[in-house]
């Protein structure tokens, strides 16, 4: 009996470089999908002429979107290399595209989130003027935020899947769900927390419609992908994914049967950001695990030359 392969690469070395990211970057992932559905939920509460939706969603899309640039900004290890990553726009690079939505989509939420200040100044002298102003400006922000936010909210998906890291790279079709779905969750989430009962219906519609996109994903990315799957269904990445899985169910069955309950409703929303939490950081460990073990290179690279083969032996016989 033939024993069992064992795949080794020299002096115990992976064979794809792992990316040289840390946890700073998985908040960074967590972060911007939260600042991007929190716009989306502000804009729902305008449309919807919920006062206290739009409040919630301005002020947490700036929160979120200012500790986004601190996790990126402090992984990168200097300031100035974010403001070097602006010196050019290259739309083949996820990294260039990403760090121009980025810083878009920021003043245009710190314009909108400002604006909501505006009945505590004065009427009369500057700040008069700065109070009749704030609010058109605010709500061109609110505008352009809310235009930014899809791209903010599933660009980090491509940048992911465009690495050569195995696992992330063979999602390449179901990670903008995963992320898009975390992002309205997260958001959803955020309407659950601070609105009252009776202003939460778009919260509530956000956290079912992310809830299924965010596990129509991550199935996929566990089980249709063969062994580049099986990063994500072991270790810390399948525990995290499992917990995000439990952690969206609860959220969202609470926010639909505890929708009279105040109480239950912030219960849901907790729920919601520790699933969207758990979730990003199940992706990156994933994806991080898939690099360093060879077999996760070298068994797909054998099985794809072997399918050629048998192509190539059909086509010509």
């Amino acid at each position: 009996m033939v024993p069992p392969a064992s795949f080794g690469s020299y002096y115990g070395k992976p064979i794809v470089k792992a990316p040289v990211w840390h946890h700073d970057i998985a908040a960074y992932l967590f972060t911007g999908g939260l600042a991007a559905g929190s716009s989306l939920l502000a804009a729902a509460g305008d449309l919807s002429g919920r006062p206290a939706l739009g409040r919630a969603g301005r002020l947490a899309a700036l929160g979120a979107v200012t500790a986004s640039a601190y996790f990126l900004i402090h992984d990168l290890g200097r300031p100035a290399r974010f403001h070097h990553m602006l010196r050019v726009a290259k739309p083949t690079s996820p990294m260039s595209v990403g760090t121009w939505v980025l810083t878009a989509f920021g003043p245009a939420a710190g314009v909108a989130a400002i604006a909501e200040g505006a009945p505590l100044l004065p009427e009369r002298g500057v700040l008069g003027l700065v109070r009749r102003l704030l609010p058109p400006l605010g709500a061109a922000g609110q505008v352009g935020a809310a235009l930014t936010a899809p791209a903010l909210a599933t660009y980090t998906a491509v940048l992911l899947s465009d690495t050569s890291t195995p696992s992330w790279h063979a999602a390449y079709e179901e990670l903008p769900f995963v992320f898009a779905g975390s992002a309205l969750a997260s958001g959803a989430a955020v309407g659950l927390l601070a609105a009252p009962c009776d202003q939460a219906g778009p919260a509530r519609r956000m956290a079912v419609c992310g809830a299924a996109l965010e596990l129509y994903g991550a199935h996929r990315v566990e089980t249709t992908k063969g062994l580049l799957s099986e990063p994500y269904r072991t270790g810390r990445a399948g525990r995290l994914l499992r917990a995000g899985r439990a952690l969206t169910a609860a959220g969202v069955a609470g926010a639909l049967l505890g929708r009279r309950s105040r109480v239950a409703s912030a219960l849901s929303g907790l729920s919601l950001l520790a699933a969207s939490l758990a979730t990003r950081f199940g992706i990156f460990e994933g994806g991080m695990a898939s690099a360093k073990d060879p077999k996760y290179v070298v068994v797909p690279q054998r099985e794809r030359l072997q399918r050629r083969a048998e192509s190539g032996d059909a086509g010509g016989s």
